[in-house]
This record gives structure tokens, C-alpha cells and sequence, in this order.
């Protein structure tokens, strides 16, 4: 909903665009797949799992997509190496997107884009995420395989105001900001992150979208809805669709804080997300013509 003064950048990914002007591109939603306690896993280490159903929410995210004009993505959050191999070998066999290699920890996302180098996924991956424990080790892995794209998350554990989540990206005199040290790794697509941490931090996340674009000009996104549906789960003051209606609620102030990008949890929520996601951006793209643009 807001005109930016700083100039804001388009990562392309593959085929997929996420990022620019107010109302240009619609919003880009990434739906979670093999996370821990997802219902399609049967052995998380092994990497079993229903292909069968897999494969179905994965087409029914992309036939959402279709109809709405929001581009998906998926987001790829396994636990163990062995189980992750299968993941991405399964997810590329029926899908030529791009999609975020997410992982616990820095070994093994350095061990996972190795493996993805050899069988020449590199371009294809969106490495998730660094973040404020960000190594040189790290750093010359992703420089090394070949990665363009990554997720640079802004929590900043000393500071989990905007302020801090700023000066983590920027950096200062003694210490180097997380962009600086993603563009060292050669990455060229780099989408910014707001954490939420609990439930009112959603309002802090969110308005750090706006500062965090407004300052740097990248892509920037936020999950708002993980932590509602947790924080649905323990109250009993309403029944009926109330937890669908606070995680739309949840990615609609996102998106009015400028969100290019929103990682929505599992894919089975893309039914009422994707619907409530093209609304919004409908509106916004609505106001930037008549506001913006005078069209």
C-alpha cells in the first residue's frame, strides 16, 4: 500500500519474479513440505513418506497458483541428510520451479548444496536461510557450489526490534552486515526476512517489512502463520472457522506492509490462503494505479 523512496529491486528466480514496486508483482507464496510433523512423513530419518499425497499437494499448490496469479514456491524442511536426498530427488521429478533448501543447521545445508551442485540443482535452489550464526565456512560453501539465491533472515537476538533487525543486515564499523557477507558469497537474489517470534510479534514483523524494504530495496517477506495456528490451538474462546479466518488475517497485514514474499506453513492451508492472498493483492495493486501511477 505504500510508494517506496528507495528503488525496489526484482529477484528472478528461474521463472518465478519476487520483489519490486507496491501493487507490481503479486505476492509469493511458499508453502512448507516434508517439516517436522508433517503428517505425509512416516520416517523422518529415512525419508518415507506418502509420494501419493505429496504429489497431490504439491499440484494442488500450483493449480492454486494458476488460478490465482500468485506464484508458489515450495519450501523443502527436512531434518536429515539421508531423508533430505530423497526429498529434493522426489520434488524435481515433478516440478521444474525453484525451491527453498531449508535446514536446522548450517551443516547440513552446506552438505545439502554440495549434493544439489553434483546433480546440477544449483541455480534452482533458494538456500534457507543465513542468518546472524553465518560462518566463513558457510560463506564459501554457497560461493563454491554455485548458489544464487538464498533467504537472509533479519532476527537479531541482541536486538528484536526493526533496529536491530537493520543494523543485523547493514552491519557496522566492527562487525559485517549479513548482506555484505552474501553478496561475498556471490549471491545474487537475496530475499529478506522478518521472524515472528510469537503472536505479537506478528504486528513487529510485519512493520519491518515496510522499514526493511524502504531501507535496502530487496525483496522482503515474513511466516506469520505457524505461530497463529499455535496460538489458535490454545484458545477456546471461538469455534468454527477461526483459525482459518486469523492465518488469513495473519498474511493479509503482511501484505499491506509491502510482504513480496509469505511462507505460509504446510501446503495443505494453500486452499484458503491462496483466495485470500489474491484479494489482497487486488486491492493493493488497485490503489498503486490510482495513487501511484494515475491510471
Amino acid at each position: 500500500m505504500f510508494e517506496f523512496k528507495k528503488e525496489q529491486q526484482i529477484a528472478r528466480i528461474d521463472n518465478i519474479k519476487i520483489g519490486g514496486p507496491s501493487g507490481e508483482n503479486p505476492t509469493v507464496l511458499i508453502g512448507s513440505i516434508f517439516h517436522k510433523g508433517d503428517q505425509i512423513v512416516s520416517d523422518e530419518k529415512l525419508g518415507i513418506f506418502n509420494k501419493k499425497e505429496a504429489e497431490r499437494l504439491i499440484f494442488k499448490q500450483k493449480e492454486l497458483s494458476d488460478k490465482s496469479g500468485n506464484p508458489c514456491l515450495l519450501d523443502l524442511a527436512g531434518i536429515y541428510e539421508k531423508a533430505c536426498k530423497k526429498y529434493i530427488n522426489f520434488i524435481t521429478s515433478i516440478n521444474d520451479d525453484p525451491f527453498l533448501l531449508n535446514a536446522p543447521s548450517a551443516e547440513l545445508r552446506m552438505n545439502l548444496i554440495n549434493y544439489t551442485k553434483d546433480i546440477g540443482l544449483n541455480e534452482k535452489i533458494i538456500y534457507t536461510s543465513l542468518n546472524y550464526t553465518c560462518t566463513e565456512e558457510e560463506i564459501n560453501t554457497i560461493k563454491n557450489c554455485k548458489i544464487k539465491s538464498a533467504l537472509l533472515q533479519a532476527f537479531n537476538p541482541r536486538d528484536p526490534r526493526i533496529s536491530g533487525m537493520i543494523k543485523l543486515l547493514r552491519g557496522s564499523l566492527k562487525h559485517e552486515g549479513l548482506i555484505e557477507k552474501a553478496n561475498r558469497a556471490d549471491l545474487k537474489n537475496l530475499l529478506l526476512f522478518t521472524n515472528v517470534l510469537d503472536l505479537p510479534s506478528i504486528g513487529v514483523a510485519s512493520s519491518g517489512i515496510y522499514q526493511i524494504k524502504e531501507r535496502f530495496g530487496l525483496p522482503t517477506g515474513t511466516a506469520p502463520v505457524g505461530i497463529i495456528s499455535k496460538w489458535c490451538l490454545n484458545t477456546d474462546e471461538f469455534r468454527g472457522n477461526f483459525k482459518l479466518a486469523c492465518e488469513a488475517t495473519g498474511i493479509t497485514l503482511a501484505q499491506a506492509m509491502g510482504a513480496d514474499f509469505i511462507i505460509y506453513g504446510a501446503l495443505k492451508k494453500a486452499e484458503y490462503i491462496f483466495p485470500a492472498a489474491k484479494i489482497i493483492d487486488e486491492m493493493i495493486a488497485y490503489n498503486s494505479r490510482i495513487t501511484f501511477y494515475n491510471v
